[in-house]
């Protein structure tokens, strides 16, 4: 989820609470009944909100997970082919310095 589409959830989810809890004082009924209806919708739009923000929670756990076992992947791949190449370097180097000990060898005689 997108921090825009967080913030377009919060507002829509605030603008919801509000114009309930509106409704609900402007119904006609006794004191104690709005008050008990405010506090049933307060409860359900904190549930909801509870519930979402878990969900939000997971989703981001996944993709966070997801992309560290990607990452871990590219990196022992880096690491196994710069090892790969330090081989093919460490052999070139001592044919080299064979080469190069051939040809002194020669020098001396």
């Amino acid at each position: 989820m997108t921090n825009n589409d967080g913030n377009i959830l919060l507002a829509l989810l605030t603008g919801a609470a509000i114009g309930a809890g509106i409704g609900i004082l402007y119904a006609p009924d006794k004191g104690i009944e709005t008050r008990h209806k405010i506090k049933q919708k307060v409860g359900e739009t904190t549930h909801d909100i509870s519930d979402r923000l878990s969900h939000a929670k997971e989703e981001l756990t996944k993709t966070a997970n997801e992309k560290k076992d990607a990452f871990d992947r590219k990196l022992d791949e880096a690491i196994s082919t710069m090892s790969y190449k330090a081989d093919d370097i460490i052999a070139t180097l001592e044919r080299k310095l064979e080469d190069l000990k051939k040809k002194n060898a020669q020098f001396q005689k």
